[in-house]
């Protein structure tokens, strides 16, 4: 394994040396402090009515996010009880992950160059965004990561993507997303 200290990750390196002067270029920005980055990616797994049938569901979609984010996932439980789905508090229900630093960095790279190329009718992701500068989108199958052994998957679940972003505006993350090379459609 390659030591800490020596190591930074590409798209750090990236964003140090050309993506914040492209955007204090763009937007005008003063003060290299007002110039945005990336703080956090959060990624959820949602296991629904196969973690009420079967628990294993839910420790199953943990050890897959954690082998996908190379950082150990939590399980999310149940805050409520709804007789209807046969939910009670505290049940697992999912697992998730908040990613920063170096581990963001690796994770958003493996996600625009190798997952989402191998997603099948890939067209690009919409450019949806929550009005201050935080970036969400889903995938339909988190087997599109190569650290997902395909032969050992009980089930392919789905997956939330959340890219929060120190942007004011939609306009200044689209931007900071789009010099990253996040494949957005028209």
């Amino acid at each position: 394994m390659l030591d800490s200290a020596d190591y930074t990750p590409r798209l750090k390196s990236l964003y140090a040396d050309s993506i914040r002067a492209a955007l204090k270029e763009e937007f005008g920005y003063k003060n290299d402090m007002q110039i945005p980055k990336l703080d956090k990616i959060v990624l959820n797994i949602g296991c629904g009515r196969a973690a009420v049938k079967d628990s294993k569901k839910a420790k199953s979609a943990q050890a897959d996010l954690t082998a996908i984010a190379g950082q150990k996932a939590l399980t999310t439980v149940a805050k409520n009880s709804i007789a209807g789905f046969r939910v009670r508090e505290g049940m697992p229900m999912g697992a998730k992950v908040t990613l920063r630093g170096d581990r963001m960095f690796e994770f958003l790279d493996r996600l625009i160059t190798v997952a989402m190329p191998r997603i099948r009718d890939f067209r690009g992701v919409k450019p949806s965004f929550d009005g201050r500068g935080n970036f969400a989108t889903g995938l339909k199958e988190h087997i599109v990561f190569p650290e997902i052994d395909f032969d050992k998957v009980d089930e392919s679940w789905g997956m939330d993507i959340v890219i929060a972003t120190t942007a004011n505006t939609d306009a200044e993350a689209k931007s900071l997303l789009k010099h990253f090379n996040m494949p957005f459609t028209a």
